[in-house]
């Protein structure tokens, strides 16, 4: 059932209304905040479907385990850093949140990553991309999910150098998500022989004509130009180089991380040809036909983005481990209930089957993509070819290269 909780946070933002499963029996809920972007640049891949997400989790797992109680929040925090520290302090302080879910900015998620190791609470980053999470900054009290710079550098660009875009010019969001994307496709890039021309860092948030750094890009009359940002900003950048005729001149956009929401906002038409790397495709198999089925239908027909799918898949793992260690202990202790996630396999119909790392990476195959044609598309949403598949061992960062202390 769906119960309301009463008071706002200072900031003035309102939590959401308390998801609770229908059995009672334990006086403590289990308290999940989903820390989001829900009407940003990011909010199509994030937003509303990550708390859908974690929703459809609590759900399903009700039916599992009906005598667990479990509370859903969730906060806007406007991908600023330090709205996010004041409401997850606010969180933990106040409403006695277990565990923070998604915070899709690099910075935050490292400031919020570093709170919950002092209070032993729990973290899972869904919707951040900087493989540093995993790396020199992992930490006991926090998993990552999903994709990170990394797994999309060694996807996608070693699939772009090998079919012959061995020149580069970035135009990368100025924060350490850009700025690590870049980082690693720029090695993968020097790697396997190729230059990098250029790069042209954008202020983020509040850049909103990319005129000018599309063209420095069109001037280094690199092969590529890898667009190392994210959702609307994406977006926009497809959208005017389409309009500037930049790959009709001869080069080839690379969306290092772009999601199957951006691709609709593009269309077929400016999009098609882009190669993409993803970690979920509503299409790819029974299994995320089935979740999709049960998403689209709460969220306007839309279909699930890799990051909306992991906040189910991660929020399905926690809740196993939760209820296996035991409330009074997964309330006391978050390093605890990552502990029991890292013993076992996490398994769902959208992501299959993941392996939680020592040092918080979840690996799992992420797929190579290539958006279709408007004439190649059967149905909306109908977006994909598969490429290939990536093996988990491929596509993330080995464990002795992160610099992780776990």
């Amino acid at each position: 059932m769906i119960i309301s909780r009463r008071g706002t946070l200072s900031t003035g933002m309102a939590l959401a209304a308390a998801y609770v499963s229908r059995a009672s029996a334990q006086s403590r809920p289990i308290r999940i905040g989903v820390l989001t972007d829900m009407t940003g640049p990011y909010s199509a891949n994030n937003g509303p479907g990550n708390v859908l997400g974690a929703q459809l989790a609590i759900e399903e797992f009700a039916r599992i385990e009906p005598g667990l109680r479990v509370e859903l929040l969730h906060a806007d925090f406007q991908n600023k850093p330090d709205v996010a520290m004041t409401v997850a302090r606010q969180w933990l302080d106040r409403d006695e949140l277990d565990l923070i879910l998604d915070v899709p900015l690099s910075s935050a998620a490292q400031a919020v990553g570093e709170l919950v190791r002092q209070r032993d609470k729990a973290a899972i980053f869904v919707g951040p991309a900087d493989s540093s999470l995993t790396g020199h900054n992992c930490s006991p009290n926090h998993l990552h999910w999903a994709y990170d710079t990394w797994s999309l550098a060694a996807s996608t660009g070693r699939a772009l150098v090998a079919a012959g875009g061995d020149t580069w010019f970035f135009i990368l969001a100025d924060y350490a998500f850009g700025h690590a994307l870049a980082n690693d496709t720029a090695g993968f890039v020097e790697q396997a022989g190729g230059r990098v021309l250029g790069r042209a860092a954008t202020p983020f948030p509040g850049t909103a004509d990319f005129s000018s750094f599309l063209l420095r890009a069109q001037s280094s009359r690199a092969k590529m130009i890898g667009l190392a940002n994210g959702g609307a900003d994406t977006v926009n950048c497809i959208k005017l180089a389409a309009e500037f005729g930049i790959t009709q001149r001869g080069q080839q956009l690379a969306g290092l991380l772009l999601q199957i929401p951006d691709v609709q906002a593009v269309g077929l038409e400016a999009a098609q040809g882009l190669v993409l790397s993803e970690a979920f495709y509503w299409d790819l198999n029974d299994g995320t036909r089935a979740f999709a089925s049960r998403f689209a239908p709460r969220l306007s027909n839309r279909k699930p983005s890799m990051l909306q799918a992991g906040c189910y898949s991660a929020t399905m793992h926690y809740l196993k481990a939760a209820a296996s260690v035991g409330v009074d202990r997964a309330k006391a202790s978050g390093r605890a209930v990552i502990d029991r996630m890292k013993e076992s396999p996490a398994e769902d119909i959208a992501y299959d089957r993941c392996t939680v790392r020592r040092d918080g990476r979840v690996i799992h195959p992420m797929y190579l993509f290539q958006v279709k044609s408007p004439a190649e598309s059967r149905e909306p949403w109908d977006c994909y070819k598969l490429l290939r598949a990536v093996s988990p061992e491929q596509a993330f960062r080995p464990i002795d290269q992160g610099g992780c202390t776990l």
